[in-house]
């Protein structure tokens, strides 16, 4: 597939739709124990998690040369620093003398230097070995020789992204250039959190993936969604990018059976209940609504318009007098979710102006029935008040304690749920509905890490 000359919104709408696609291709039987096992946990540490691309944290958590912060996955502690020359590096966190610990806090300002405590070894930002206590008691070293263990890192859509593989190949590689070109256009970088919580979950890692895979579970789960999400074989489209897949569901609101202009009015008008982001495009909204209304106020739509359509022109409006260029993204991305899946752990709803983040780990203790989730909302916000709104890191450490908006409540409530029942020894294997495509999809991409093929 390619993206030729045209905008990413337009161009999702040439990708597949369920009723399209070779389900005798596709493996939709997927074995339990990937989520119970401790010996496939441990085979995933060494056949994925130190192989892949990992998102380490964002670009603006370090605006200054110095600022620093630990990333880690298992026992592997990184440290990842904006240098004197601006650049974004990443170091194993240890010392190359003895081992010790460089940095035991999570994040940090070095003056120009990491000094470790344990025998004063230095180390420039730049890994480089600069400084021995005592020189006459370490007799001579080639310091050359001795730098702080590079690891591979870089920056997309102001994300970093840490590979624990020296010998990975470039993140753009790994991305892809449909990824790196489709996503562009909204401008990610400059979003800002607004909100950024991290808890352990009682569930393994991947189903956390699969949840956000599929809208399958919205009847069940979601069901105040149903009003402007409907799963639907022709208007769902999904598009596969090498190890990394992209979804898209329409946003509308359902029009039944004797609705009319007046009733989807009305359902756009409630959809801030659900969707915060959509209040501040109402006014504009509602004054082009008022445009066609005849003398006797009755709402009359030419061929062509619908309360779609309008709130879509309307949302263009409200980005762009924000400041936010939005032209490289057509009118449907200015109301419907695209979910983008990076492998292995990252998953991302995002429209004009807007994204929230799902990522997911194994937890550190390594216990097969538990992960660490990490969830997050972007939103573009002019120059002025984007301090004003931005979210720190939330770490929860009471179970429960931390409360999250309606849908992403009834998820975080679900997941334990299916990790209870995924226990059960007798289970052997789920079988998957078609819907589900992209939870078969992912797994056949695990399935490859764990037989040694990173390569499709």
């Amino acid at each position: 597939m390619t993206t030729q000359a045209v905008k990413p919104g337009n161009w999702v709408e040439h990708t597949m739709a369920w009723d399209e696609l070779d389900f005798t291709k596709i493996t939709m039987r997927i074995s339990t124990d990937r989520f119970t096992s401790r010996e496939y946990a441990e085979r995933e540490r060494e056949l994925i998690w130190s192989k892949v691309w990992q998102v380490a944290g964002r670009v603006d958590e370090q605006p200054e040369n110095g600022d620093w912060k630990e990333y880690r996955i298992f026992d592997q502690s990184y440290v990842v620093v904006r240098g004197n020359d601006a650049k974004i590096r990443g170091f194993v966190n240890a010392c190359r003398h003895r081992g010790n610990v460089l940095c035991r806090d999570k994040k940090g300002h070095s003056n120009g230097r990491f000094t470790c405590p344990y025998h004063l070894w230095s180390y420039g930002l730049d890994g480089r070995l600069v400084g021995v206590a005592r020189p006459d008691l370490v007799g001579p070293i080639d310091k050359s020789e001795l730098g702080l263990l590079e690891v591979p890192v870089d920056t997309f859509a102001g994300f970093i992204f840490l590979n624990p593989d020296p010998g990975a190949k470039p993140l753009a590689e790994f991305l892809g250039k449909e990824v790196l070109e489709l996503l562009a256009p909204y401008k990610l970088d400059e979003m800002t959190p607004v909100m950024d919580v991290r808890e352990p979950l009682e569930c393994n890692w991947k189903v956390v993936m699969d949840a956000f895979s599929e809208a399958y579970h919205i009847v069940g789960v979601h069901p105040q969604l149903l009003a402007v999400i409907v799963p639907d074989v022709v208007k769902n489209r999904n598009a596969w990018f090498g190890d990394h897949a992209l979804a898209c569901a329409p946003f509308e609101v359902k029009m039944e059976a004797g609705f009319g202009p007046e009733d989807e009015v009305k359902g756009i008008m409630a959809l801030p209940a659900t969707f915060p982001g959509v209040a501040e495009v109402l006014p504009t909204f509602e004054e082009m609504v008022a445009s066609h209304r005849d003398v006797n106020g009755t709402l009359k739509y030419p061929e062509g318009v619908s309360g779609r359509t309008l709130l879509q022109q309307a949302t263009r409006v409200t980005l762009t007098r924000k400041g936010l260029d939005v032209s490289g993204l057509s009118d449907d991305q200015m109301t419907d979710n695209q979910g983008w899946f990076l492998f292995p752990n990252f998953m991302m709803t995002i429209r004009a102006g807007e994204a929230h983040v799902i990522m997911s780990a194994p937890h550190p203790d390594g216990d097969p029935n538990r992960c660490i989730w990490h969830v997050a909302s972007y939103m573009w916000l002019p120059p002025g008040p984007r301090e004003q709104y931005r979210a720190g890191l939330v770490e929860v450490t009471e179970p429960g304690s931390y409360t999250y908006f309606e849908a992403l409540q009834q998820d975080y409530d679900q997941m334990p749920r299916q990790q209870l029942g995924l226990r059960n020894h007798t289970l052997k294997y789920l079988h998957l509905a078609q819907e589900e495509v992209n939870v078969a999809r992912f797994h056949g991409v695990v399935d490859r890490y764990m037989e040694g093929k990173e390569k499709s």
